[in-house]
């Protein structure tokens, strides 16, 4: 059986630059030791903007811009790049906030074995909750699982909810 970690968005726009927050800043250390632990295969994406991001849709409903290609906001944290380098892992890029590009990317790495994925990262409540429930839509009888320690939301109280939110679609939280 094959094991996937999916290593959402640990990037320095989320974790401590313009959309960071001190609960991301907790969570990077730990993040770090769960990749270094985890027997498997990596997949890291990486939330990816361009310097229209004010005229998209995303731009216009959060005027933020963050993680725009290229900047130092992009790039992931360092000692969650550090972790990710010594095991070896697959960069994937996507413009919003759930990959649609992941679950083919899975599916070609398993083959037809079985195999399970476990998600952290980040905001739990916006690009962890989307691409746990695209996984689940697109492999709806393999064990998906979140790591909560290994999450944070924009909010504490967001993060709690997204959680829920997840469980009722029959993803475990552990």
């Amino acid at each position: 059986m094959k094991h996937f970690l999916i290593v959402v968005d640990m990037q320095k726009d989320f974790v401590d630059g313009a959309l960071g927050t001190k609960e991301a800043v907790a969570i990077a250390p730990y993040v770090a030791e769960k990749i270094r632990r985890f027997d498997g295969e990596i997949f890291a994406t990486l939330d990816t903007h361009y310097e229209n991001y004010m005229d998209t849709a995303e731009g216009k409903n959060l005027p933020v811009p963050h993680c725009i290609k290229g900047t130092d906001g992009w790039q992931l944290d360092k000692a969650v790049a550090a972790a990710l380098d010594e095991k070896g892992y697959t960069p994937v890029e996507k413009i919003t906030f759930g990959s649609v590009d992941l679950p083919e990317r899975i599916k070609a790495v398993a083959g037809e074995e079985d195999f399970t994925i476990e998600l952290v990262g980040l905001c739990t409540d916006i690009c962890v909750v989307s691409n746990a429930l695209l996984l689940k839509a697109h492999f709806p009888e393999v064990p998906i699982a979140v790591d909560a320690a290994g999450c944070a939301g924009v909010t504490p109280q967001a993060h709690e909810a997204a959680l829920a939110t997840m469980v009722s679609c029959q993803i475990q939280v552990k």
